[in-house]
């Protein structure tokens, strides 16, 4: 193949854009596909693009999880309604991540289109008690929770005697617990599965590299079960790089990263902590590592019939400053270990969400394996020093602008510019 040199422009470089890149660059033939992030270690991260992370939303029934999953994703068809199972297929909405800097970038640049990162929410129905032997459809709604990157719980918070609790009672460290059993049960049902394999590759007799690495995932996932039994989840294994590649096939349910939805009442939003449910639910979570995020499914509702002034409006007359989607997709992502870097031009600004500790040509293949594969370097201004400035130009007059290599590990809000062999 012939090689050019080329700027990766600004404007997006998606799959789906592959043929405009083509054209941009001149030998951008159609083949190559976005990496995403699946380069990623971390056990339980499905291998996403950069269309972004897939979230799965569940709760006990009449939890409030379908009115929040409606609220968060507008389009949704998921239906509300006070019986459980009332969403039997998983309803998906694609989310766009909240982020105030798009705009400022975009404004700067002068930008045609201005795309933000994103976030697929997956509305799996609600799991009772027993799902991991097939109850209330539980098989299927657990095999959807395997295809997420994340797991976002939704657990009530609020009293309501005219909402029927499927458990009789409003209890969020029951309801976990509840739900919590069920995800470990169905990992040890699949460790289980795993290790009769392994053992009886082991009695066939194989020997060399492939029994060196059976034995590797064997001990990890002895150590996994141990944990699960002792009612820990699998994220709380510390295993090294070579453990982590071999168990990550298993997708198992409790090493994906967990937040807490606390669905409370709208009076209980400016001051969460005076409700003891939420407390109750805060040192559970901190004694297994997982986030805690308090919303209200009726306020994020309300939210959507309202342009920015008015819910801003709302927000303040509840006395809190942001809605429950800006801290979900925050929690979220912290949880992930995610970060955002940005490209901005006069065609495109755009988002693009990676893993904290990619490298340059790694966040560059995120847009598009080409990127990666002839990565040159990364032209690269911090986003403080970016608006600062008032645009590339400026920022490199200033000095501000840096040329950075291969090795060069991107940070929170860069705005960078690939230069890259084709």
């Amino acid at each position: 193949m012939a090689t050019s040199t080329c700027f990766l422009q600004p404007a997006a470089a998606s799959q789906r854009q592959a043929g405009f890149m083509g054209r941009q660059c001149g030998m951008l033939a159609g083949g190559a596909r976005q990496t995403g992030l699946q380069k990623s270690s971390s056990r339980g991260f499905r291998s996403t693009t950069a269309m972004g992370l897939k979230t799965g939303i569940v709760g006990l029934p009449n939890v409030g999880k379908s009115t929040m999953f409606n609220a968060l994703c507008e389009n949704a068809k998921a239906q509300a309604a006070n019986f459980p199972f009332c969403t039997i297929e998983p309803n998906v909405g694609i989310v766009a991540v909240p982020d105030s800097r798009l705009a400022l970038l975009s404004n700067i640049s002068g930008s045609l289109k201005t795309v933000p990162t994103s976030v697929e929410f997956v509305d799996i129905a609600g799991l009772v008690k027993g799902a991991s032997k097939g109850e209330g459809l539980g098989n299927q709604f657990l095999a959807n929770i395997r295809e997420c990157d994340s797991i976002v719980q939704v657990v009530r918070c609020f009293e309501d005697g005219d909402v029927i609790h499927v458990a009789g009672k409003v209890d969020p460290v029951d309801d976990i617990d509840v739900i919590n059993f069920e995800l470990a049960l169905a990992d040890i049902t699949q460790i289980e599965k795993r290790l009769d394999r392994l053992k009886k590759t082991k009695s066939a007799g194989k020997v060399g590299e492939e029994a060196k690495r059976n034995e590797v995932e064997a001990g990890a996932l002895q150590r996994i079960m141990a944990a699960l039994e002792s009612n820990k989840p699998a994220r709380s294994v510390a295993l090294n790089e070579e453990e982590e590649e071999l168990v990550r096939g298993l997708y198992l349910l409790t090493a994906k990263p967990m937040v807490y939805a606390a669905n409370v009442a709208e009076d209980d939003l400016a001051a969460p902590d005076a409700n003891k449910h939420v407390v109750a639910l805060r040192q559970k979570a901190e004694e297994e590592g997982s986030g805690v995020v308090v919303v209200s499914a009726q306020v994020e509702a309300e939210l959507n019939g309202l342009d920015a002034e008015e819910a801003a409006e709302y927000l303040g007359a509840l006395g809190v400053e942001e809605g429950g989607l800006k801290s979900l997709i925050r929690s979220t992502y912290q949880q992930l270990g995610l970060l955002t870097y940005f490209t901005t031009g006069e065609k495109e600004t755009r988002a693009w969400t990676i893993r904290e500790g990619f490298t340059a040509p790694q966040a560059a293949g995120v847009i598009h394996t080409d990127f990666e594969k002839g990565f040159i370097r990364a032209e690269t201004v911090g986003y403080a020093d970016f608006v600062a400035a008032g645009g590339y130009s400026a920022a490199k007059e200033k000095g501000q602008l840096r040329l950075e290599g291969k090795e060069y590990v991107v940070k929170e809000g860069d705005v960078m510019l690939f230069r890259f062999n084709v």
